[in-house]
């Protein structure tokens, strides 16, 4: 190759002629600015062949000097073409390895931890659906009713069934929720139900099982902080999407679409874009760990802080919305004053402002707040604890009731004036979920 190339880009020597010798073949030229050595590494066999030969019978020639520019010509001129045909020819009768090494092929190589991502991406794309909310309005004009796309987010195929798990507030408001799987078909979907104090809600599809790829279920408990993590979605209707990350924080606490709080919720640097709401979060194994429900930026963009809902909470959830089509949780059937109301107070604990005579806390005897016959306000109950835990603002005694079953007898502490009350209460489930 090396010898190719080199004919390639040999360019022909300029030539001086020698007058010293009056004999016709003395005055032969000689190439200056190439030595025996080089001319031998550079020309090919062939080429110094031709030249030679053409030499010998040009050098016979009349040696006078008008001559020698028609001379000098022709000789280029057989040089140039001596040089092709020696090309040619070695282009045809060489190894054909070496001109191979003209073509330089770069193959992707790809890290390991680069091809486990894109693994895990692709297995658990078929998981991955599209939820769109579509709501019904009149139009102002003819009266007609009209079925308008009003949000969009992501979700995920829970069993072959076709349960898909998503957030409530990606369906809230909806007449109509369409489905759409990872081959882009698009079905119906019947909302099973939904835990709005937890942002959870079942839709359920009738589509083919072969179509229907569950995805795995892993467990919340033993996450731990700096792990990697995968956010999977269909951001402002695009095609899937993955987002990674690690896990920023544990056991966060942010507030639900009905104002109840949820606890043990994963914090994550992985972009949560809008579209992610009701998403899978997964580990670096491709189990399910959460569902993206929440990203807090404060400039408004997606490059926040990203909040998703436990795996562990949302399995127990779903397991009662398949079964039942609702969550039954447990109240005290009360209404409490804002935290900050207490604290102006200098006391700890939960302020009861209205007490229900019919719900559990009215039935107990729990006081509420209330004025005189002079129009003054009079404080009710404070509650302090349950079941010996101490309950310090709202969050602490949703966190206990959480914890507790719908029928369970607890005991509930109370500052009453200015002394301590222990007040034996039966919990029971919301008046909409008997």
């Amino acid at each position: 190759m090396a010898a190719l190339a080199s004919t390639f880009f040999f360019s022909p020597p300029k030539l001086s002629y020698s007058s010293s010798s009056s004999n016709p073949v003395s005055k032969c030229w000689a190439a200056k600015s190439l030595s025996p050595e080089n001319h031998r590494n550079l020309v090919s066999p062939i080429v110094a062949s031709a030249l030679g030969k053409r030499l010998t019978v040009t050098s016979e020639l009349s040696d006078e000097d008008s001559s020698h520019n028609s001379f000098k010509k022709l000789v280029d001129s057989a040089f140039v073409l001596c040089a092709s045909v020696a090309l040619s020819v070695s282009l045809f009768a060489g190894d054909v390895d070496s001109a191979s090494a003209f073509v330089v092929t770069t193959p992707k190589k790809l890290q390991p931890d680069e091809l486990a991502t894109v693994r895990l991406f692709q297995e658990n794309t078929p998981s991955v659906v599209y939820v769109t909310n579509i709501a019904s309005r009149q139009d102002a004009f003819t009266l007609d009713l009209l079925e308008v796309p009003q949000g969009s987010g992501s979700g995920f195929v829970w069993d072959t069934q076709g349960h898909i798990v998503t957030n409530y507030h990606v369906i809230r408001g909806a007449s109509d929720v369409k489905v759409t799987l990872a081959d882009e078909s698009t079905y119906d979907a019947k909302i099973v139900g939904f835990d709005a104090d937890k942002d959870v809600a079942v839709l359920k599809i009738d589509a083919p099982k072969d179509k229907l790829r569950p995805i795995p279920v892993g467990v919340s408990a033993d996450l731990l902080v700096g792990q990697k993590v995968y956010a999977i979605g269909n951001p402002f209707g695009l095609d899937h999407t993955l987002t990674t990350g690690v896990i920023s924080g544990l056991r966060r606490e942010i507030s639900g679409a009905t104002g109840r709080p949820i606890q043990d919720v994963i914090q994550t640097d992985a972009a949560i874009n809008p579209g992610n709401s009701g998403g899978p979060l997964l580990d670096s194994s491709g189990n399910l760990i959460g569902i993206n429900t929440a990203i807090y930026s404060p400039s408004g963009a997606s490059s926040g802080v990203g909040f998703s809902i436990p795996v562990d909470t949302v399995s127990g959830i779903v397991d009662q919305l398949v079964k039942f089509g609702k969550v039954t949780r447990p109240i005290l059937g009360i209404k409490f004053a804002p935290d900050q109301v207490v604290e102006k107070l200098g006391v700890s604990g939960v302020l009861v402002l209205d007490a229900p005579p019919n719900g559990p806390a009215g039935k107990a005897g729990l006081q509420p707040s209330k004025r005189d016959t002079f129009g003054r306000l009079v404080l009710g109950d404070i509650i302090t604890s349950i079941n010996g835990k101490k309950v310090s603002n709202g969050s602490d005694l949703y966190r206990i009731l959480d914890q507790c079953k719908v029928g369970d007898k607890v005991i509930v502490e109370v500052l009453r004036g200015d002394h301590l009350e222990k007040i034996p209460v039966t919990l029971e489930p919301k008046p909409d979920e008997t």
